[in-house]
């Protein structure tokens, strides 16, 4: 037996994360987009430069829940002033001055109000970081050949490999036909 005989060989497989193509202006990504979900496809998303708008009701995309999460932070910031201003002023230290009662609901508006801004502001960072899967150093998506461009003057449009109509030959040709450039099928 000889010594390569006894090291096992490495198998490189990398899976694919989804298709890419490029698109040369606001309005050729937003009909695209629309024939994309006419389709049938689900897994999409848009990179643009700016906002292009309608175009997430294009792609089908939900309304994010960020909102939600900044109203369950701020009415729990309004919860916790009102009870930590009723424990401190009416049970641990009560205070008794000029004849008003220890825990007065008018006094304790502004500390109510500064904790529910902290705690919505707080909610509101680390939900976005949350929802967006940050921090999240390298993508799949970065290795397409002109990719960088999306900062400055292309929009993109990219399916998922996870998406349940997603086809290696098929998906790139269908956005070919839509009118993508520089198709690139990206590992991942």
């Amino acid at each position: 037996m000889t010594t390569t005989d006894r090291i096992p060989q490495m198998t490189t497989t990398t899976a694919t994360w989804g298709v890419v193509a490029e698109f040369e202006s606001a309005a050729a990504v937003y009909h695209a987009a629309e024939k994309l979900t006419e389709a049938g496809y689900t897994r999409t998303d848009a990179h643009t430069p700016f906002p292009v708008h309608g175009i997430d009701q294009k792609l089908n995309h939900r309304e994010s829940s960020l909102g939600w999460i900044v109203v369950c932070c701020g009415f729990t910031g309004i919860c916790l002033a009102q009870a930590m201003m009723y424990w401190m002023n009416a049970v641990d230290y009560p205070i008794w001055v000029s004849g008003k009662l220890p825990y007065a609901w008018p006094s304790t508006i502004p500390i109510t109000f500064e904790l529910m801004v902290l705690l919505s502001g707080l909610g509101a960072v680390f939900g976005m970081f949350a929802l967006n899967k940050l921090p999240r150093l390298h993508h799949p998506i970065f290795a397409h050949s002109t990719f960088h461009r999306v900062t400055d003057d292309r929009f993109f449009l990219s399916v998922e490999a996870t998406d349940p109509k997603f086809d290696s030959s098929a998906t790139p040709q269908f956005l070919q036909s839509i009118g993508g450039t520089n198709v690139e099928i990206i590992k991942d």
